[in-house]
């Protein structure tokens, strides 16, 4: 039986093959299953790395496989299969989606990275000033039943609406034929994403959307035929609920890491465990 955090033998099956590919040569490694319950509790408890519970073996062994899995795409790859495993079983909700953001506030120690970092960690490292101190922005896209489809980081003092098409342009969910599917029928948002551009956007790609508008805009506007679907944008809270869900995982309600890769990292675990809580068929 799985202790807390720890992933059960249903979810480690699903997949051991990414995470712990047959070894063909080299030294034996440490278990993968018990490195990645370790990064697990890491996230859920918010500790230091320096304080995991030694039944996960030396916390530099399993800080190390953080940052290789972080930097070789497992952590990627593993989701990726998950949002298959949810189309398939027809428990995604391929018409609504919903975009929201939430600001995370960070520590001071967060804040002390160099310049360098890879060549894709943003240069402020998706920290910013903005009225709660320093903080990263965290934007999300969801279905209708609260499984994550994208996401994407920023500095806390951005703008909602300049990530909203980079959401969607992120969205990949692969079916067992065909192309793989960018696009669905409503877009659900709220006052921060009001823009004509957005909603061009949107009509251009054949998707409604349901965007509350500001006070300022009393009139409607030429060229947006679409009528507020108020029923429709009550479903909102979804999104909200889902960002509850996430702060509750210590790492992610508190940015400790320096790097934004890392803290995307983090986030990207979160969003693998809420896809693992879905009732999965027995199918493969």
């Amino acid at each position: 039986m799985a202790g807390r955090y720890e992933l059960s033998d249903d979810r480690w099956h699903m997949i051991k093959d990414i995470v712990s590919p047959p070894q063909v040569m080299g030294r034996p490694r440490r278990d993968d299953r018990q490195m990645l319950n370790g990064i697990f509790w890491i996230l859920c408890s918010g500790a230091k790395w320096r304080d995991l519970p030694e039944r996960y073996g030396p916390w530099k062994t399993v800080y190390q496989r953080f940052r290789q899995w972080r930097d070789d795409g497992t952590f990627d790859r593993i989701l990726t299969r998950l949002h298959l495993r949810l189309r398939q079983d027809g428990l995604m909700d391929l018409d609504t989606w919903m975009a929201d953001s939430t600001s995370i506030r960070a520590t001071r120690s967060a804040g002390g990275a160099g310049k360098k970092g890879g060549p894709e960690e943003p240069v402020d490292h998706a920290l910013g000033r903005s009225r709660g101190g320093l903080t990263t922005k965290l934007h999300l896209l969801c279905d209708a039943r609260g499984f994550p489809l994208s996401f994407t980081l920023s500095a806390g003092h951005r703008a909602d609406s300049c990530h909203f098409i980079e959401l969607l342009e992120r969205v990949h969910l692969p079916g067992d034929r065909g192309r793989p599917r960018k696009r669905c029928q409503y877009v659900v948002a709220d006052k921060g994403y009001d823009s004509d551009p957005l909603r061009r956007y949107c009509t251009r790609y054949g998707m409604r959307p349901i965007i509350a508008r500001r006070n300022m805009h009393r009139r409607p506007r030429r060229g947006l035929p679409h009528q507020f679907d108020r029923p429709k944008y009550r479903q909102r809270n979804v999104v909200e609920r889902l960002f509850s869900w996430l702060k509750e995982k210590r790492r992610l309600c508190t940015r400790y890491d320096k790097l934004a890769s890392s803290y995307r990292a983090m986030v990207t675990l979160a969003c693998i465990e809420r896809c693992m809580r879905a009732n999965f068929s027995d199918k493969t």
